[in-house]
């Protein structure tokens, strides 16, 4: 018998995520996957799935959805309030759900995303090797709407945890970078950036967290096309620094003034518009 669940609502946005498709820039394919991979590698272990399996990214929460088989949900990332056929249940825990149970998720009291673990995993059919939705490109699912059904995997056993703290996201930032490989475009990039003071503008998105405040004075004129990484710092004419998330472009013409390491990521990936952010470059 086939297992589902299906979409009442899905709220601001909801994906479907997995760890990504790296290793593609060469065929100018981002490497997708989970913002905050942490709390997704999280929600699967609760449910007893793969760490690699797909579950769900949503954004600002406001998800419902309807059991149309018995499964295990877990629901990670921020705090946040969840519910079972309108009953509090608890995040960060393995949660049963039988067939007609509906669960809701409500909005994260800090943050930006929560994930959505369902056992057995989403079974949507993998592009490149790999289930995640990519805004820029379009490769993978679709974003959800209302009444799409899932299919799930085969579930495994759960794992459970004694304690799983939720995801707080903090007023202020402090995101270690390392320099280059275009901070000879910069005047002392590494003082530039020590000093400056930056805030999370509402234009970010899942290709990269732009930035306003201090104005990085860099050189005029552009570099030709280069390729980027995910964490990159790029610097437009009006030094204002953007961070490539997962969905960023393969290449880009401004300028890098260094990359952010790579564990930090899914902290700016979580951080609400407003969010104060510092950089601490790493020698």
């Amino acid at each position: 018998m086939s297992r589902s669940v299906t979409i009442l609502r899905t709220g601001p946005q909801a994906l479907v995520q997995d760890l990504g498709r790296p290793g593609n820039a060469h065929l100018g394919v981002p490497p997708s996957g989970a913002v905050d991979p942490h709390s997704l590698t999280l929600a699967n272990r609760l449910v007893g799935n793969a760490e690699t399996a797909a579950c769900l990214e949503l954004l600002l929460g406001g998800l419902t959805l309807r059991a149309d088989a018995s499964c295990t949900v877990a629901v990670t990332g921020p705090s946040t309030e969840v519910r079972v056929n309108d009953r509090l249940a608890d995040s960060h825990q393995p949660v049963h759900l039988s067939r007609g149970d509906t669960l809701a998720v409500g909005t994260p009291r800090t943050g930006l995303r929560t994930y959505v673990a369902i056992s057995g995993g989403i079974d949507v059919p993998a592009e490149l090797g790999s289930r995640s939705t990519d805004l820029l490109s379009g490769i993978g699912p679709d974003p959800l709407n209302a009444d799409d059904v899932l299919p799930l995997g085969t579930p495994g056993p759960a794992a459970g945890a004694d304690v799983v703290p939720p995801h707080h996201a903090p007023h202020t930032l402090v995101v270690p970078i390392f320099l280059g490989p275009r901070d000879d475009w910069f005047e002392d990039a590494e003082t530039q950036l020590r000093q400056g003071t930056w805030t999370v503008s509402d234009r970010s998105n899942r290709v990269g967290t732009r930035l306003n405040g201090t104005r990085l004075s860099r050189r005029d004129g552009e570099i030709p096309s280069e390729g980027m990484v995910t964490g990159a710092v790029q610097v437009p004419p009006d030094g204002q620094p953007v961070v490539f998330l997962n969905d960023h472009p393969t290449t880009g013409g401004y300028p890098v003034i260094g990359v952010v390491d790579r564990d930090h990521l899914r902290f700016l990936g979580q951080a609400r518009p407003g969010t104060t952010v510092r950089f601490r470059p790493l020698t």
